[in-house]
Order: C-alpha cells, then sequence, then structure tokens
C-alpha cells in the first residue's frame, strides 16, 4: 500500500499519526475507518491536488451503490491512483 495514500487517509481524517496503523487494504473508508463525508470529501480533494483530476474519488463514489459505498476499500482508492499514474 502506498504510503502517500496513508498519509492523506491521516490527514483528511485529521487523526493523529498512530491512526495510520489502522489503514489496511482491506479497511473500507466507512466501516472501518469511519470516514464521514465531509472527510471523504477531503480526501477526494488532497487525492486531485496530489495525483491530478484523474484522481477522481468523487467519480468513482457516484457509480457505486449504496452497498458498494459501504464497502469501499482502501485497496480499492489505491487501485484507482494506479490506474491514475498508468
Amino acid at each position: 500500500m502506498s504510503p502517500e495514500l496513508v498519509e492523506l487517509l491521516v490527514r483528511a481524517a485529521e487523526a493523529p499519526p498512530e491512526w495510520a496503523a489502522l489503514v489496511t487494504p482491506r479497511a473500507r473508508l466507512d466501516g472501518d475507518l469511519l470516514l464521514d463525508e465531509i472527510e471523504l470529501e477531503q480526501l477526494a480533494e488532497l487525492l486531485r491536488e496530489r495525483f491530478g483530476p484523474a484522481a477522481d474519488l468523487g467519480a468513482l463514489r457516484a457509480g457505486l451503490d449504496l452497498a458498494g459505498l459501504e464497502e469501499l476499500t482502501v485497496e480499492r482508492v489505491q487501485r484507482l491512483l494506479e490506474e491514475v499514474r498508468g
């Protein structure tokens, strides 16, 4: 898993550094990391700033139904970033 993504998740959550231990590939953004809508929007903004407009977490989330949103994992966000990087 990308240390950059972990760093951005910690920043978006405004969490202490030790919170990063919770950030595993299978951790769900909502269910496990307990990110709320404001934190998810902050993460989306940080991803765009770091990786450009193609790193569009909002578009990824918009394509998911409720169950998909609940199951959205750090690993899936990592795959988005890998797709952006080519």
